[in-house]
């Protein structure tokens, strides 16, 4: 129980495989994906926490359901119908992840809905800023083949912005098998999102060619990690939002896959989205205690975020993140785990 008598709960879902991923309704959160490497060894590669109660005031939003908007909007203002609004700043001078008080840090009501676990919150009119009382949701469900398929949906009361996703940080060696950078990435992107000093996008849809990031053909984040292209020496590597090739909106389309060759692992990802944060773990040395109850590193998992642009509010050219009052969200992202 936290310290308000809500209950914690965590719900695991095992296929007849014996597969597994364990979710929290902390944060609608995944704590634990179980899937066997080349050899048939079952092994956890999520990263995640030792104390439930680390999943309550965690600056890295491990693993966890994020909003109302998922990354930065600029300056923490956005206008909509005529009129700005003024959100919680919590990255310098931005507002990131939903705010001081986002939705990784509240706790949801979960509930087990024929093969699917679905987490639910109500976030009130005016919270962090935003307008409406939004109804979010978040349904989990695990296949026979390995799938993690995940949808979020919500209405709003009132003409609001919405962008979520799942935080999942991934190690497909393992969660305390140390880095990550050795994994090889392939996406399907040929454009990404220059960012300026304080990790706002400029406007400009870039090329990868001829940049470090290009993964159009799979490649290492050890291969162009020490770049200083595009602030990635400020930031510390990869954090940055690449534009995914055809997309069509409410259309769920393949975004890449993350493989590892010493555990024989892979996992295709795909996404209703338009872009996919790429970030390499770059502070995860300032996170709480990992499940060993050791100190993480940096550069310990990966997160492969699908969701909308950053400050997308703030460019009428990209595409819209507004949600009418009385229309339905909804978008979906697929984590599809195999073997090389």
């Amino acid at each position: 129980m936290t310290s308000e008598g809500e209950a914690v709960l965590v719900y695991k879902i095992t296929n007849t495989a014996g597969a597994s991923v364990e979710l929290c309704n902390i944060g609608a959160s995944i704590i634990a994906i179980n899937v066997p490497d080349s050899e048939g060894n079952m092994t956890d590669v999520a990263l995640g926490y030792k104390e439930w109660q680390s999943y309550l005031q965690d600056p890295a939003a491990m693993c966890k359901s994020v909003g109302r908007y998922a990354n930065r909007i600029a300056d923490g203002r956005f206008e909509l119908n005529g009129k700005e609004f003024i959100l919680a700043r919590n990255n310098g001078p931005n507002h990131l992840h939903g705010g001081v008080d986002g939705f990784g840090t509240r706790v949801w009501e979960g509930s087990v809905e024929g093969n699917q676990v679905v987490f639910t919150l109500t976030s009130e009119d005016g919270d962090q800023g935003y307008p409406g009382e939004l109804a979010v949701q978040v349904a989990y469900y695990w296949s026979e083949e390995n799938e993690l398929d995940i949808t979020y949906r919500a209405v709003s009361s009132d003409d609001t912005i919405v962008n979520l996703t799942n935080h999942l940080y991934l190690n497909l060696d393992g969660a305390q098998s140390g880095s990550v950078l050795h994994h090889t990435l392939q996406l399907n992107c040929s454009k990404f999102l220059p960012i300026n000093s304080v990790q706002i996008p400029t406007g400009e849809l870039a090329d990868v060619e001829g940049t470090p990031m290009d993964f159009r053909s799979a490649k290492s984040f050890a291969q162009d990690f020490d770049s200083d292209f595009n602030y990635m020496q400020q930031v510390r590597g990869y954090d940055h939002c690449f534009v995914v090739d055809d997309w069509k909106r409410n259309i769920l389309g393949k975004v890449g896959c993350l493989m590892s060759e010493k555990s024989g692992r892979k996992v295709e990802i795909l996404s209703s989205q338009p872009g996919v944060q790429i970030y390499t773990g770059n502070w995860l040395q300032d996170a709480p205690a990992n499940k060993e109850g050791k100190r993480f590193h940096d550069h310990d998992g990966v997160a492969i975020e699908c969701q909308a642009w950053p400050d997308s509010p703030n460019h009428p050219d990209f595409p819209s993140v507004e949600l009418k009052a009385g229309e339905m969200y909804i978008q979906k992202i697929v984590y599809r785990f195999g073997l090389l």
